[in-house]
């Protein structure tokens, strides 16, 4: 491979700034001035978001100052719509799939659009999906879990079996966390909640049987490196063995299926990510940002580039070539975009 490479981050995501008003308690955006704009649930504020939330040019400049080639584009989960009925979340899908298409457009390939489905209902996800593709999306980004049904539930099966039949590469990610008065201090919900949902979501997928029934080509990562799973594997294949006659319900026990997935680096510190190899593998593991929002890693990478245990191999596994393997990228497709561009970003490993 050439010795240049940009990042390519694949946990990035937008809000379109023409979001219209869809009715009473949903979520709509109030802008305030040209470059920010708040997120609001019926009356109660939500997030305030600054214009990198849609400014494609804003974007495209923070990734050249942090030297990222290629950005995955994907939905803020507030807007996924899941408790609505089938068509109407339908509709809210493809309103906001094809506003995003609009903001990946200027980036010319740098910007790699993923879209939402309305989980909720099979038919109408696999249908939005089939949409999504043909018109430009590159994947689709799904929430952890619909109500009170995980990714075990039947209907999500049959939306990653179909996932895995177009090659479509799905990335999770937590939203609808718990509230109570013990979750709602001091961001409760997002430092604890968000971790809890996924881990708790890839046990659903192992226990359930969702590895079990849907075909290992399906592409799928956990956002914010996979929560708490990494941590706790220990635990879980214990118990898979211990009380075997209450949670062996998969084939395998738990660590068999740990190359089924892979998870991103939004994790912050270098012991976190060198326990995410060593329980994980060095190529499960893709470079994340969480860009836009205050919760995510700046400038991206950073994590990656201090974890000085890492060969120079896995170090551009992380960077850029597991991602490019999980969004299917043609072969010079990278180096393409980084020649294009008119900066270059050279390798940690060579400079």
């Amino acid at each position: 491979m050439p010795d240049s490479h940009g990042i390519i981050d694949i946990h990035s995501h937008a809000v379109p700034r023409s979001w219209p008003y869809l009715g009473e308690g949903r979520p709509w955006l109030r802008v305030d001035s040209e470059r920010e704009a708040m997120i609001m649930v019926g009356a109660e504020e939500f997030r305030r978001v600054r214009s990198n939330c849609w400014d494609p040019q804003a974007r495209l400049a923070d990734m050249d100052d942090d030297g990222v080639s290629i950005q995955v584009v994907s939905p803020t989960p507030v807007f996924f719509g899941y408790d609505l009925p089938g068509a109407e979340a339908e509709k809210v899908a493809r309103i906001f799939n094809d506003l995003t298409l609009e903001i990946c457009a200027p980036g010319q390939g740098r910007l790699l659009p993923f879209a939402q489905v309305p989980l909720q209902d099979p038919d109408a996800a696999c249908r939005e999906l089939d949409r999504c593709v043909a018109a430009g999306h590159r994947g689709v980004e799904i929430g952890n879990h619909v109500g009170d049904r995980d990714l075990d539930d039947a209907g999500v099966v049959t939306f990653l079996q179909h996932a895995a039949e177009l090659g479509v590469p799905v990335f999770v990610h937590p939203w609808d966390m718990p509230a109570s008065p013990r979750l709602d201090r001091w961001m409760g919900q997002w430092l604890a909640g968000m971790p809890m949902e996924t881990h708790l979501s890839i046990i659903a997928m192992i226990l359930g049987g969702t590895f079990d029934k849907v075909p290992d080509t399906l592409r799928i990562c956990f956002a914010h490196g996979g929560g708490s799973f990494a941590f706790w594997l220990g635990r879980f294949e214990n118990a898979w063995r211990q009380r075997h006659d209450i949670i062996a319900t998969s084939r395998e026990p738990p660590s068999a299926y740990l190359r089924r997935f892979s998870v991103d680096s939004v994790i912050f510190e270098p012991a976190a990510l060198r326990m995410l190899m060593d329980t994980l593998g060095a190529s499960q593991v893709m470079v994340g940002s969480d860009y836009p929002y205050p919760l995510g890693e700046r400038p991206v990478g950073d994590v990656v580039r201090r974890s000085d245990f890492l060969s120079c191999d896995q170090r551009e596994a992380i960077l850029w070539g597991n991602a490019s393997r999980f969004l299917g990228l043609p072969d010079g497709c990278l180096q393409a975009t980084v020649e294009e561009e008119s900066h270059r970003v050279r390798s940690p490993c060579r400079a």
